[in-house]
């Protein structure tokens, strides 16, 4: 594997963060690269070269390669790691809650707590909104359902698909969603941040430059 060199990245973000855990429990290295979107920062023509889409995390590896997409990263960075899962159909379970999390929690109680904490950056009717309350009650229900059998989402041990759900799940209050009504979920949290590599998603990476690359 190339070794990652930086991140760029807005703080809040779950993607990012789920990104920035991925690099905390393999112990690599990285410099990090505060992006603001809320100056519009991932669109400046500097930016827009890493990435056309306009979207972070970006993560830039030491021979110059950017990749984009946070679920991609995180493909990248695990696997032959003991956060990727081994055999096929484990490893099919574990895109099947990654693919999930984009369409029903990203999507869905990201964007809720986005608009909550920045209702001026997200123009969203007021049914929309309300639709999002619907379809990510059923989400965490689904994952609620999981956790009443297992303690994690795929071999019963941490990895690749825990640190994507959990990145926008254990916020999901910001959003305006009751996780008191998720015990379970509740419990698989604190598993989670007991892990002893656990970072928290407020927790600011020091902004150090990594030494130069060889020519």
């Amino acid at each position: 594997m190339i070794a990652p060199r930086r991140l760029y990245d807005f703080l809040p973000s779950g993607n990012g963060y789920r990104v920035r855990m991925a690099l905390a429990e393999l112990d690599l290295p990285f410099e990090y690269v505060p992006v603001d979107l809320l100056r519009a920062q991932s669109h400046t023509p500097e930016f827009l070269a890493k990435n056309p889409a306009g979207e972070i995390p970006v993560l830039e590896l030491e021979d110059g390669t950017y990749l984009r997409e946070s679920n991609a990263i995180l493909c990248y960075l695990c696997e032959g790691t003991s956060l990727w899962p081994s055999g096929a159909v484990s490893r099919a379970r574990a895109f099947q809650w990654m693919f999930f999390e984009q369409s029903n929690i990203d999507r869905v109680i990201g964007r809720a707590r986005f608009r909550r904490r920045w209702p001026n950056a997200v123009a969203t009717s007021t049914a929309e909104f309300e639709r999002w309350y619907e379809h990510g009650y059923r989400a965490l229900s689904v994952m609620e359902q999981h956790l009443a059998q297992a303690s994690y989402f795929v071999d019963d041990r941490f990895g690749v698909a825990d640190i994507t759900l959990y990145a926008y799940t254990h916020c999901a209050e910001e959003g305006g969603f009751d996780l008191s009504l998720f015990p379970g979920l509740l419990a698989w949290f604190e598993r989670v941040r007991a892990r002893p590599k656990h970072v928290r998603i407020d927790a600011m990476p020091a902004v150090t430059a990594l030494p130069p690359t060889s020519p």
